[in-house]
Parts: structure tokens; sequence; C-alpha cells
């Protein structure tokens, strides 16, 4: 397992999503959305699927599994990689749900103010229609590259 510095510890839990590409039957890459759940340092990460389909089929297949999650307006970004497990809806943490629910609302929050500083009115929340989450994928990191351009990496201090 790989350490992971704080920097992407961050990183991570404030993108709430990320794209988790597993392999499926015919070793083709199949991605999906999936929330980030939280992140060890130590080197785990725990991604929320609130439906029992492609990815969790593969994952039963073939631990196999990457996570990648951007930030287009600052022009960063990391490939996780490493071997997943599933945890069943019932041995899911209470705390791990009760954080996940959270992010969502927060989520929710931050459309609607949005929505009010920009004078629009919404009632498109597609967060509140998401289902309790169906199991909990438990990633261990083994590899991490990051994705920001060379010449926009900031330089170590001399």
């Amino acid at each position: 397992m790989k350490n992971i510095p704080d920097d992407i510890v961050y990183f991570l839990e404030k993108q709430g999503f990320a794209i988790v590409s597993t392999l499926d039957e015919n070793n083709s890459i199949h991605c999906s959305a999936k929330g980030v759940a939280g992140v060890e340092p130590e080197g785990k990460i725990y991604l929320i699927d609130i439906y029992r389909a492609r990815t969790f089929k593969n994952l039963k297949r073939d631990k196999t599994v990457t996570i990648t999650a951007v930030d287009e307006h600052r022009f960063i970004g990391y490939t996780l990689k490493g071997k997943a497990s599933i945890v069943e809806k019932n041995d899911i943490n209470a705390s791990i749900i009760n954080d996940w629910e959270s992010r969502v609302v927060e989520r929710i929050s931050k459309r609607v103010l949005h929505g009010i500083k920009e004078s629009k009115k919404s009632s498109h929340h597609p967060e509140a229609l998401f289902p309790h989450p169906q199991y909990l994928i438990e990633m261990e990191v083994e590899e991490i590259v990051d994705l920001t351009p060379g010449h926009l990496k900031k330089k170590p201090a001399k």
C-alpha cells in the first residue's frame, strides 16, 4: 500500500467524486462516477456506489481499479491505481454513511446558494434523488500518477 501525500488527500476529499475504472469480462475498461466517501493518508480510499451494477460485477471478478479526479479550473488531477474490495451495505461504518450524506447536503446547498447569487431559480437537484448507497468500494492505493502538465507543476523551493 502506498501512502497518499496530504495535498492529494485534500484534493480528493474536495472533489466529491472520482471516475472509477474497472475491467469487464472482456478486459475492456468500464468507467463510472463514484462518490468519494473518505481518504486515509496511509493509502486507502473509500468510494460510495449508489448502484449495484457493472462496477460491482467487475470488482467481484477482478479487483483491479483506478480512480481519476481532476480540477478543470486549476488544471490539476491524479489517477490512483490499486486493488479494491467490496464492503457490503450492512457492513459500511455508520460514520462513512453520515459523511456521505453530509457531502450530498453540502452539494445541494452550494447549488441553491449559487442559484440565489445568480438570481436563478432551480428545483433541479439530482443529488436529492440519489438512492441510499448499495455498497462501498475500499481501495488500496499502489501507485499515484500526477496528471498535472509539467510546466504547471510547482517547482520545489531551493
